[in-house]
C-alpha cells in the first residue's frame, strides 16, 4: 500500500496505467459495438465515465495521499471490479482490462491483502476468457497470469526504490541539519575566538593604559603638596596615556592597525612605548634591538607590541623594579622580545589565585605567541626579578613559516 503524495515517478507510472485501461477500454468498446451490442458498449462508456470522474475528484482532494484519498480510492476498486466483472462476463475483449487493474490492487491494498485479489483478479481472468470460448487453453492462462506477474514485480520494484529514496532523502536530511549545525557551532567558536581576541587587545592595551593613568594621578596626588612641579609632570604624563587610550579605542571601532604602527617601524614603535613606561613610573626601562632587523608582518609587529605592552604593565604594576628592559633580537629564522626586571619576582607556579595578579596576561601572552607558531617562557623568582621572552619563528618567503 502506498498511502502518501505521489513523487514524480509514481505520477509517471500511474498515468501510464491509467492511459492503458483507457486504451485497452476504448478498444474493448470498439469490438462491441462492432458486433452490435450496443447494451454492452454503453456499460463500457458508463465504466470509463466513472474511472475518469474518479480520478478527477481523486486529484482535487484536500487529504490527497492520505486516509481519505485510501478509503474513497478502495471503494472506488471495489467498484470498478464489480464492474469489470460484469462486463468480463459480457464480452471477451474488457477480459484484458485486468491488467491495469492489478497495478490499483497492489497501490491501493496492503500486501498481504493485495497479492490474494491480484490472485483473485488473475483467476476470475482466466474463467472469463475460459468461458467464452469455450474451454481452457494455455494462452488464456499465460497471458493473466503474466500480467500479474509483471505487474507484481513492477509494483515490489518500485517499492523498494522508494524505500531506498526515502532513506537517501533522510540521510540527507540529517546531513542537511548536521551541516546546519556544525555552521551554528563554526560561527559559535568564530564570536568566542574574537571575544578573546578583543579581550586580549584590552586587556593590552586600554588596561594596561588606565592602570597607568591611575598611578600616574595617584603619584601626582601624593606629590601635590610637597612637589607640585613633580605633580604637574605627572598629571601632563597621565593626560598623555589618556589620549593614547582614546586613539587605541578609536583604532578598535575601526578595525585599524595601533596608534604606535601606523606612522612607525616596530623598533621605534616599541621604544616609544619603553619611554612611555619610563615617564609613568619610577622604573628606568631600556630598550635595544639586537642583530640585522628585517620587515614583518602586521601579525607579527601586533603581537610583538602587544606582549611588550603587557609585559611592561606587568612591571609597573607589580614588580617595584629599579630597572626594566626590553631587548628584540632578530636570530636568523627567529625574532625574539625579552622583557626583564629586577623587580620582586613571584613564583611561576603559583596559580594567579595565590598572588596580586590575575594570570590573564600571561595567558593572553602565550596565546598569541602560539597564534604565530612561537612560544613564551617566563622565569622569576622572588627577590630576583622577572623575565619574559617570546620567540616567533621568521616566515618563509611565501608567507609560510
Amino acid at each position: 500500500m502506498i498511502d502518501f503524495p505521489f513523487p514524480p515517478a509514481l505520477r509517471l507510472l500511474r498515468w501510464a496505467i491509467h492511459g492503458t485501461f483507457a486504451v485497452l477500454l476504448v478498444l474493448a468498446v470498439l469490438a462491441v459495438v462492432q458486433e452490435g451490442r450496443t447494451a454492452v458498449a454503453a456499460g463500457g462508456v458508463l465504466l470509463g465515465v466513472f474511472y475518469g470522474t474518479a480520478i478527477f475528484v481523486e486529484s482535487r482532494l484536500p487529504d490527497f495521499g492520505g486516509r481519505t484519498h485510501l478509503i474513497l480510492g478502495r471503494i472506488w476498486l471495489v467498484v470498478v471490479t464489480l464492474a469489470w466483472a460484469a462486463l468480463a462476463l459480457a464480452a471477451p475483449s474488457f477480459v484484458w482490462l485486468a491488467f491495469p487493474l492489478f497495478f490499483a490492487y497492489l497501490h491501493l491494498l496492503r500486501l498481504p491483502a493485495a497479492i490474494p485479489g491480484v490472485v483473485v483478479l488473475t483467476g476470475a481472468a482466466v474463467a472469463a476468457a475460459s468461458w467464452h470460448a469455450g474451454g481452457l487453453t494455455p494462452p488464456q492462462v499465460i497471458g493473466p497470469v503474466i500480467g500479474a506477474a509483471v505487474a507484481t514485480l513492477m509494483a515490489l520494484v518500485y517499492k523498494a526504490l522508494y524505500h531506498e529514496s526515502e532513506q537517501r532523502r533522510l540521510l540527507i536530511d540529517d546531513l542537511v541539519r548536521t551541516r546546519e549545525r556544525l555552521v551554528r557551532a563554526e560561527g559559535d567558536a568564530a564570536r568566542l575566538a574574537e571575544r578573546e581576541r578583543l579581550a586580549g587587545e584590552i586587556h593590552d592595551t586600554l588596561a594596561q593604559g588606565m592602570s597607568s593613568i591611575v598611578l600616574l594621578l595617584r603619584a601626582a596626588r601624593r606629590d601635590l603638596g610637597t612637589r607640585p612641579e613633580i605633580a604637574e609632570e605627572r598629571v601632563i604624563e597621565a593626560e598623555r596615556a589618556a589620549a593614547e587610550n582614546l586613539e587605541e579605542a578609536r583604532n578598535f571601532v575601526r578595525a585599524l592597525a595601533p596608534p604606535a604602527l601606523q606612522h612607525s617601524s616596530l623598533a621605534a614603535a616599541l621604544r616609544r612605548i619603553s619611554d612611555s613606561a619610563a615617564a609613568r613610573t619610577p622604573t628606568r626601562v631600556r630598550f635595544e634591538v639586537s642583530g640585522d632587523p628585517v620587515e614583518l608582518p602586521p601579525a607579527y609587529d601586533l603581537t610583538l607590541l602587544r606582549v611588550a605592552q603587557g609585559a611592561l604593565g606587568n612591571v609597573s604594576r607589580h614588580s617595584g623594579a629599579d630597572n626594566a628592559g626590553v631587548t628584540l633580537s632578530y636570530l636568523g629564522d627567529v625574532v625574539v622580545l625579552d622583557v626583564f626586571d629586577d623587580g620582586r619576582g613571584f613564583d611561576p607556579t603559583r596559580t594567579p589565585a595565590d598572588g596580586p595578579g590575575t594570570g590573564y596576561g600571561l595567558r593572553v601572552m602565550r596565546d598569541r605567541a602560539a597564534a604565530l607558531g612561537g612560544t613564551l617562557t617566563v622565569e622569576s623568582t622572588p627577590g630576583e626579578g622577572t623575565a619574559v621572552a617570546m620567540t616567533l619563528p621568521l616566515p618563509l618567503p611565501g608567507g609560510h613559516r
